[in-house]
């Protein structure tokens, strides 16, 4: 169950949700086990958060268009995009403060 921070994307609306503002994207699906464990680390980031910056899901078995328009071949891929371009890639599971330090760094310098 997503909180209301976390919020999943399909292809039709990705390119319009990312377009502005910073956004962490998780590549992943439901099979894979690094990303259920990289889902809980997702929710205390936006909780962190708050409104500088949101945090999306993209399960790749439902939505593959964005995931082949940004290479992602292994899950979960981390994404950090600034108005809908890529700025950040991280691959395989990371820690709060290492995707923390990555938003912070790119939605202080708007």
């Amino acid at each position: 169950m997503e909180t209301a921070t976390i919020r999943e994307l399909s292809d039709a609306e990705f390119q319009a949700a990312v377009a502005q503002g910073v956004t962490l994207v998780d590549f992943w699906a439901p099979w894979c086990g690094p990303c259920r464990m990289q889902a809980p680390i997702l929710h205390q980031v936006a909780d962190a958060l708050g409104e500088r910056a949101q945090v999306a899901k993209v399960n790749v078995d439902e939505n593959m268009r964005a995931a082949v328009q940004f290479g992602v071949s292994s899950i979960p891929t981390l994404v950090v995009l600034k108005d809908g371009k890529e700025v950040e890639r991280f691959i395989g599971v990371q820690p709060k403060q290492t995707l923390l330090a990555a938003l912070e760094r790119h939605a202080g310098a708007r």
